[in-house]
């Protein structure tokens, strides 16, 4: 197995100064009448309170845009905050959801996402908004309810569509913003039989019962056998450093899962690309060894991924400037508001080829990048 770079290009040009000057946590998603979409956040800085999330439409199987939209409101409850991402999911009949991560800046006013001190973070909430028509309109959405144990919900990736035609729902969990006691992280699955409307769960995936072990960013894919993958961005609370990235499948929609599986790759999981014929491609973040977006393929989910097939994608030239701090969990928290390139995420685009979407940049203007991958 092969991949190939044939193209690369620039779906979204930041513009410094203004609120489309930061541009981050990129998606895609094919649709059944051959549309991609593309979501992006938008911000004058990294984390800002006018960040919003805008969607543009490829007819071309990912080769040029049109305009954005930005139909998502940042008012909930009657509060109003920002929208940090939104993953959209086709549903049969051409409907999607929108699986949209509201933050609450009125509680806190001027105050950044994390907080350093307790590694907690602004409350936040996880929003389903329903398009009837494949993203032209769209209803006002509506809160998932999420029991306390979770906290902060994080989502880290789109809803997934099952074989039996339920939907799951990767949460990872957080501290509130000023709680003083270590942080126990995990990850829960939530369920839902009725399109979205309803959800059952939570069913946690994976905990270091110690609080030692983070698991963060779980990237997630169904195969066309029906079993599920997660690749999994490890941290070591102890160590104050990350680990090789973990791979995990499922073979019942989410509930258990087999051990963790040492992939022999760092840090970050992207998003991957699940072909019909099963094999996966996946980016990833390297940002502390050869300071890089990389990607690498597999004939399964289960298959190891080929060092043969490993291409970059991007890499940051000057990386020493880019050196994370190890004195605390919260430093390196804060950290995450000073990398210039991430986030890679890849889908199988109408023409066979697959495309990865990937922020880049510098610290006052990022862009959303795309590379065409031809898996041979």
């Amino acid at each position: 197995m092969k991949l190939h770079i044939t193209e690369t290009s620039l779906a979204v040009r930041g513009i410094e100064g203004t609120r489309q000057a930061v541009n981050t946590f990129p998606s895609l998603v094919r649709l059944s009448n051959g549309d991609v979409l593309l979501t992006c956040r938008a911000g004058s800085t990294k984390d800002s309170d006018d960040e919003i999330v805008q969607i543009r439409r490829s007819t071309d199987a990912g080769r040029s845009w049109g305009e954005p939209v930005a139909p998502f409101s940042d008012v909930l409850n009657g509060v109003r905050g920002s929208l940090k991402l939104a993953y959209l999911t086709e549903l049969p009949g051409g409907r999607l959801l929108a699986a949209a991560m509201w933050v609450n800046r009125a509680v806190r006013p001027g105050k950044p996402l994390f907080n350093t001190e307790t590694e907690g973070c602004l409350p936040m909430a996880i929003v389903i908004v329903a398009s009837p028509d494949g993203g032209q309109t769209w209803d006002s959405g509506r809160q998932v309810p999420m029991p306390t144990s979770v906290g902060p919900p994080s989502l880290t990736a789109p809803l997934l569509r099952l074989s039996d035609g339920r939907l799951a729902m990767s949460i990872e969990s957080n501290k509130r913003y000023d709680d003083p006691t270590p942080w126990r992280q995990f990850v829960s699955y939530f369920h839902s039989a009725d399109n979205g409307c309803r959800w059952t769960g939570p069913t946690v995936v994976s905990q270091d019962p110690t609080g030692r072990i983070f698991h963060w960013d779980q990237r997630a894919g169904v195969a066309p056998d029906g079993r599920l993958v997660s690749f999994t961005w490890t941290y070591d609370s102890i160590a104050k450093q990350y680990v090789n990235i973990y791979r995990r499948i499922s073979a019942d929609g989410g509930m258990s899962w087999t051990a963790p599986e040492d992939l022999g790759i760092a840090d970050q999981a992207g998003r991957p690309a699940i072909l019909p014929d099963g094999r996966v491609v996946l980016p990833w973040v390297d940002r502390f060894g050869s300071h890089s977006i990389r990607v690498r393929a597999a004939g399964s989910i289960d298959a190891p991924l080929e060092a043969g097939t490993e291409l970059e994608l991007y890499r940051f030239e000057t990386a020493a400037k880019q050196e994370s701090s190890t004195t605390s969990t919260g430093d390196l928290l804060a950290d995450m508001g000073l990398w210039t390139f991430g986030l890679p995420f890849a889908e199988r685009m109408p023409d066979g080829d697959v495309l990865v979407a990937y922020y880049a940049g510098t610290a006052t203007r990022m862009d959303i990048r795309l590379a065409r991958l031809q898996v041979l």
